[in-house]
C-alpha cells in the first residue's frame, strides 16, 4: 500500500499539542520545531524517582519543552477536567508518541483536525506496545512506519501515511528504532499539511490482518539452550539492552548462577555466544567464563 504523502506549504501554521515522554520524542520534537511546526503545549508523563538516590527526574521531553519555552503539563489523569482545559485552546491537532497513557475518546475528539500517531510497524500487523521487538522475534523482513489517525481502539485509525524498510540481518531492537524514528519524523513532517489542507488521503486497515504484541518483562529474556539457535539469537536481537539475554549455569560447587549475554553472533547456523556479564562479576570472554566454572 502507498499512501499519499501531501508537503505542500501552510498558509498558517497548525497549533498542535505533542503528548510523548521518553527520549525517543526529542529528536521528533527538534524535527518540528526545524520545519515550523513547534507545538504550542507538551503533555508529558509527571516526574519519577530514578537513579540509586531515587531524585525526582524530569521525563526528556519535559526538559525539551522547558529549553524551548513551550509549556508543559504532566496530568496524573486525563480526566473532563483537564480536557476541558485543552479543549479552550482551540487546538488543530494532537500528535501522540510514545506517552505512556491512553487517550479517552473525549480527548481524542478535542483538535479541530484529530488526533495522530506515529506507530513502528506496518499496521494493522504488530499493533500495542511492542512492535519492533517482535518483528525481529519473528525473523520479519521488512517493518515499517505508520501515521494513523487515533480511534479508541489500540492502534486501530485510518492510515495516513506509511513507509516500509528493510530489517536487517544482525540489526538489534534500539538500532531498528532508530532508524523507524528517523522515518517517523520525517514522514510526520511530510503529512501535517495534507491533514490541514484536507487533501490528505485515509485507508481504513484491514481488520482480518490484525495481530496483537504484548509488554515486555524481565522473564522474556530467558534464554533455552533447547530452542533452536536462530530463535535465541533473534532474541538476543530484539531484547539487547533492555531486558537482555540471560541464562543459568551450574558451578561446581551446585550453586546456580545468573549469566547476563553481552555479545553475541550467528555463525554457521549456531548461536554464538561471546560476551558475558556473570552476576556479581566483571563482563568477560564467554571462554574465560566457561574456564572457571
Amino acid at each position: 500500500m502507498k499512501l499519499k504523502k501531501e508537503n505542500s506549504k501552510l498558509e498558517t501554521i497548525p497549533k498542535i499539542a505533542f503528548f510523548g515522554t521518553p527520549e525517543l520524542v526529542v529528536p521528533i520534537l527538534d524535527e518540528l520545531k526545524m520545519n515550523g511546526f513547534i507545538p504550542l503545549l507538551v503533555v508529558t508523563a509527571p516526574d519519577k524517582p530514578q537513579g540509586r538516590g531515587l531524585a525526582l527526574t524530569p521525563p526528556p521531553a519535559k526538559i525539551w519543552g522547558e529549553k524551548n519555552d513551550v509549556l508543559v503539563l504532566q496530568p496524573e489523569r486525563l480526566d473532563s477536567e483537564f480536557c476541558r482545559r485543552l479543549s479552550a485552546m482551540s487546538f488543530d491537532l494532537f500528535i501522540v508518541i510514545a506517552y505512556g497513557k491512553i487517550l479517552t475518546q473525549e480527548m481524542i475528539d478535542i483538535p479541530k483536525f484529530g488526533t495522530f500517531n506515529i506507530h513502528y510497524s506496518i499496521l494493522p500487523k504488530y499493533r500495542g506496545a511492542t512492535p519492533v521487538e517482535s518483528a525481529i522475534l519473528n525473523g520479519d523482513k521488512e517493518t515499517g512506519v505508520s501515521m494513523q489517525k487515533m480511534v479508541l481502539e489500540l492502534d486501530a485509525g485510518p492510515l495516513v501515511a506509511l513507509e516500509k524498510t528493510t530489517v536487517g540481518e544482525n540489526e538489534t531492537s534500539p538500532e531498528l528504532l532508530v532508524r523507524l524514528n528517523d522515518i517517523g519524523r520525517k514522514l510526520l513532517i511530510e503529512t501535517i499539511p495534507g491533514i490541514m489542507n484536507g487533501t490528505a488521503t485515509y485507508h481504513e486497515q484491514d481488520r482480518a490482518e490484525t495481530t496483537l504484541t504484548k509488554k515486555i518483562t524481565k522473564e522474556n529474556g530467558l534464554i533455552d539452550i533447547n530452542e533452536p539457535p536462530i530463535k535465541n539469537y533473534r532474541k538476543y536481537l530484539a531484547y539487547f539492552g533492555w531486558p537482555g539475554t540471560y541464562f543459568f549455569t551450574k558451578r561446581k560447587n551446585g550453586d546456580f548462577t545468573r549469566v547476563t549475554i553481552k555479545n553475541a553472533a550467528f555463525e554457521n547456523n549456531d548461536f554464538v555466544i561471546k560476551r558475558v556479564l556473570p552476576e556479581g562479576k566483571k563482563e568477560m570472554d564467554y571462554r574465560d567464563f566457561l574456564r572457571g566454572l
